[in-house]
């Protein structure tokens, strides 16, 4: 009957909206009556997709290649992210363990698919993204978030994860550079979390869609670890700039690629066909000229506002190495880092995210700015 309440799914009790929604529909709304709103809340970019990559997506289009592609992918784009691996990296991937999705969040589903059964568990840190436990809780698992300090980095330490690993636990889910933070993982602290999830013959996943984002170090990848027990998910989002598209990858243990296969042909069959042909031009040189030249103005940018944010009496456990977002501690202002992100957007038209959609450790003494707007 119209009117009445909707019966919902029991999973729905678990799947938390995101806070900054109600700062962005404020913020929108100021924009409407012509205030000036800076705009820090959203993890988007504001560079579009890069030229070359748009003009791939036209002539794609013009080419009638509007077709379903096969579910692991265009097998042309398949190889294109095996050979930036080996270019980029020294680490050599074979394009049959590649499996492209849509966008990072499809990669996720699928990987959470194979190996999660209802009531097992996966462990990951808090603070974190958000959407990550609730993709657990989406397949009947269990998200156990384990609180990380800014005093270690925001880093889980290999000890803390073999404290709460149990028989029940399938999978360790990490993020280098990670979203809220911006921090990243060492090889040397990746493999010892690698190495203490295998032992009980867990699974590794991590997330590296901020990948080409790091700052004043070398760019690596969990791969260097080895090929087993391990998934590695990255995105044409953040660093190609290709938010919109809607596009990802997997990097898969060889053995789990069929079940991977059969999962994306049942939930979405293939990621779009215009984005997977659009993104064949991520990799030619005269995009990747124009990504090193964005990445160095985010450098810029979080130089800026790191010493702005200090100066100005926030807490921040030292300059990020990676992704466009500083994670500060607003308790010299504020016991309430939502109350605190609300009356910044009223008073001072600055819209950034409470710490409280990243998850519950100490999240009221946080707040997450984003350098993705000049």
């Amino acid at each position: 009957m119209p009117g009445n309440k909707p019966v919902l799914a029991h999973r729905m009790a678990g799947i938390a909206p995101f806070h900054v929604m109600d700062i962005l529909a404020k913020a929108r709304e100021m924009d409407a009556r012509g205030l000036d709103v800076v705009h820090m809340e959203v993890g988007e970019p504001d560079f579009s997709s890069p030229r070359p990559v748009i003009e791939a997506g036209i002539r794609s289009l013009q080419q009638g290649l509007t077709h379903y592609t096969p579910a692991l992918g265009l097998p042309a784009l398949r190889q294109a992210i095996a050979d930036y691996y080996l270019s980029r990296f020294g680490v050599q991937v074979d394009a049959s363990r590649i499996v492209v999705t849509p966008g990072a969040s499809g990669a996720l589903q699928l990987i959470l698919g194979v190996l999660i059964n209802p009531g097992e568990k996966v462990l990951m840190a808090d603070p974190g993204y958000p959407c990550n436990r609730h993709m657990v809780r989406m397949f009947g698992g269990e998200a156990v978030s384990l609180g990380v300090k800014a005093s270690q980095d925001f880093a889980l330490a290999n000890d803390q994860v073999i404290r709460h690993w149990d028989r029940s636990t399938r999978a360790l889910m990490v993020a280098t550079p990670a979203n809220p933070t911006g921090r990243l993982l060492s090889l040397q602290q990746l493999r010892f979390l690698y190495d203490a999830v295998r032992a009980p013959d867990g699974m590794l996943i991590v997330d590296e869609i901020y990948q080409g984002l790091v700052y004043d170090r070398p760019v690596e990848t969990a791969l260097k670890l080895g090929q087993d027990n391990l998934f590695v998910v990255n995105s044409f989002s953040k660093f190609f700039g290709m938010t919109g598209w809607r596009l990802g990858w997997i990097v898969a243990p060889e053995e789990y690629v069929p079940a991977l296969d059969r999962l994306a042909q049942n939930i979405f069959l293939a990621a779009p066909t215009v984005a997977q042909h659009a993104a064949l031009a991520a990799f030619q040189p005269a995009t990747l000229s124009v990504l090193e030249e964005r990445r160095e103005v985010f450098q810029e940018r979080r130089d800026y506002l790191y010493d702005a944010l200090v100066n100005l009496g926030f807490r921040i456990q030292g300059k990020p190495e990676g992704a466009f977002y500083l994670y500060a501690d607003v308790s010299a202002f504020s016991g309430d880092s939502f109350d605190f992100a609300r009356q910044l957007l009223d008073r001072a038209a600055v819209a950034i995210t409470p710490g409280r959609d990243f998850g519950s450790y100490r999240a009221e003494k946080f707040v997450r700015f984003a350098y993705t707007t000049d």
